[in-house]
């Protein structure tokens, strides 16, 4: 589903400098399940969200997608009238797909104190001003984690009562952290965190499925060959290795009969090559942390 496509005459690559095409409405990266419940409730009219207007310069930017308008917008309404366009696309995805799919990233987050409106990014990276007295850090646990998701099932069942739901967890480790702990300390808890939250969902709820993406890339049997040599970044092989795996369990996925024969691994790989190439230009707020890091 694509719900929210870019205008007409877009070239490809500003599409995706914009946020189209890239997930089937134009939400930007959601790293937790508090930003996904909350955008769901508010598209269906059961949450205001504070502080959603950012400022930089003489340009405005919604801040709970802040880097899907890279350049920002003319005037604040224009940032509310392009909200409540995306709001009115949200809720046709609840209203009509068939399957739900999220990936869990991150149990870090920043927050509006007085709201409780959780950001995808800290206020005065991309845009915004950063305020000690309004803007909290969280870290959130096992039972936020899994509370906001069982909110965010029940919402979207109570819309669409056949909606299935596929969980995976993002295999990418954190860039940076506000936990005060080590990255890779603070890597391990977030990680252990969804993993075992997705795991006792898919335990507990028939309409609730796992897919091992996180295992097939991190697992020592890998040996971390499905990595760059940066260690963060999936190589071309490893989305291909997760992606076979994937198709390769469902009937969909069968092979066209007109196909050469073992083509369709080559393809899968000449495709995942072709994005990792892209990647460059894929937007992850998370990863601008890192000009904000102490050097």
């Amino acid at each position: 589903m694509d719900v929210e496509p870019p205008p007409h005459g877009m070239s490809p690559s500003s599409a995706m400098e914009f946020g189209y095409g890239i997930f089937s409405a134009r939400y930007g990266n959601i790293y937790t399940a508090r930003e996904l419940r909350q955008l769901f409730e508010e598209a269906c009219g059961r949450f205001s969200p504070a502080d959603v207007i950012w400022k930089k310069n003489d340009r405005y930017y919604d801040a709970l997608r802040p880097s899907i308008e890279p350049f920002g917008l003319a005037s604040r309404q224009a940032v509310v009238d392009m909200r409540a366009y995306h709001l009115r696309k949200v809720l046709s995805v609840l209203r009509t797909a068939d399957i739900f799919i999220f990936t869990l990233g991150l149990t870090e987050a920043w927050v509006h104190g007085p709201s409780g409106t959780v950001y995808p990014t800290a206020p005065g990276t991309i845009a915004g001003a950063y305020d000690a007295a309004v803007h909290k850090f969280h870290n959130f646990d096992f039972e936020e984690v899994y509370g906001d998701l069982v909110s965010f099932f029940d919402l979207a069942r109570e819309h669409n009562p056949e909606m299935r739901f596929l969980l995976t967890v993002s295999p990418v480790p954190l860039t940076a952290t506000a936990s005060g702990e080590h990255v890779l300390h603070a890597t391990m808890y977030s990680k252990s965190v969804l993993r075992a939250v997705a795991g006792r969902l898919h335990q507990q709820y028939p309409y609730v499925d796992y897919f091992p993406s996180y295992e097939i890339i991190t697992s020592a049997l890998s040996r971390a060959c499905f990595f760059e040599d940066n260690l963060r970044s999936v190589r071309a092989a490893g989305v291909a290795a997760v992606m076979d795996t994937f198709f390769g369990e469902h009937a969909a996925a069968t092979p066209d009969p007109d196909a050469a024969p073992g083509t369709e691994n080559h393809e899968c790989m000449a495709a995942s090559e072709k994005e990792a190439k892209a990647d460059e230009d894929v937007v992850c707020e998370e990863a601008l942390l890192e000009a904000f890091s102490p050097r």
